[in-house]
């Protein structure tokens, strides 16, 4: 009984830092959000290539601050039997502010899209995100 317990108290302890990393997404806290990860950060980018590192996140977060303002509603946090390993659904609601690459072009698009991310934990901090999101439909939200 006493190691269900102990699971149970590390697994909040792990879900209440996932919760403070979207908490400081939804506040523009980038530096907050680098905080809760692991230096060894594994970052899979929807339908792009994954990165590795602070470095690569804090990149990734300055190009996406350039490009969109977003915030996340209606989040469901989910965790397996270790609490090790989460999983979030999500709305995102954003403006598109300035192009990004070779997607079409910014002037201050609103979406509303619904998205999701896994998380995992090592040494008390997030070590992998992977978010999943429907690019062609935001494309047409964006392109209308």
């Amino acid at each position: 009984m006493i190691s269900i317990f102990a699971a149970n108290q590390f697994s909040m302890t792990h879900l209440e830092i996932i919760q403070h990393y979207y908490d400081c997404f939804n506040r523009q806290d980038w530096q907050g959000m680098l905080d809760d990860l692991h230096p060894d950060v594994r970052h899979d980018i929807n339908q792009g290539e994954t990165q590795v590192g602070i470095e690569a996140y804090r990149s990734f977060l300055q190009h996406m601050d350039e490009c969109y303002r977003e915030t996340l509603e209606d989040m469901v946090f989910m965790a397996d039997p270790t609490g090790n390993r989460f999983a979030c659904e999500f709305t995102v609601k954003g403006v598109y502010k300035k192009t990004d690459g070779n997607l079409p072009p910014a002037h201050g698009q609103t979406y509303t899209l619904p998205a999701g991310a896994f998380l995992e934990m090592r040494d008390g901090k997030i070590y992998r995100v992977t978010t999943y999101y429907n690019l062609p439909d935001w494309i047409k939200m964006v392109s209308a």
